[in-house]
C-alpha cells in the first residue's frame, strides 16, 4: 500500500511527501509537519492528512490548524440616560 502526506496550507494544495508500503514513516512525516505548521507564524489555517491509494484517511492521522484570531467583539454602548 502507498500512503501519501497532503497539505493544504492557506489554501493551497501540496502532496509534501510519499511512502511506498511504510505507513510508520508517513506518521512521522505527519506529525513532524503538522508541528511545523502550528509553529509557523505565516500560515493562517491548514491541513495535514495521510491518505491512502484511495484518498481515504489513515487511522485518523489528520489535524486542522487554524492561527486566525476571531474579530474582537465590539463594546456594548453605554445608556446615557
Amino acid at each position: 500500500m502507498k500512503y501519501s502526506l497532503v497539505t493544504v496550507i492557506n489554501g493551497n494544495f501540496k502532496v509534501e511527501a510519499e511512502y511506498q508500503e511504510n505507513k510508520q514513516g508517513a506518521f512521522v512525516g505527519f506529525h513532524n509537519k503538522a508541528a511545523t505548521l502550528w509553529n509557523a507564524s505565516d500560515v493562517k489555517t491548514a491541513m495535514v492528512k495521510v491518505v491512502d491509494e484511495n484518498l481515504d484517511c489513515v487511522e485518523g492521522k489528520m489535524e486542522y490548524i487554524n492561527h486566525v484570531q476571531p474579530d474582537p467583539e465590539p463594546e456594548p454602548e453605554a445608556d446615557t440616560e
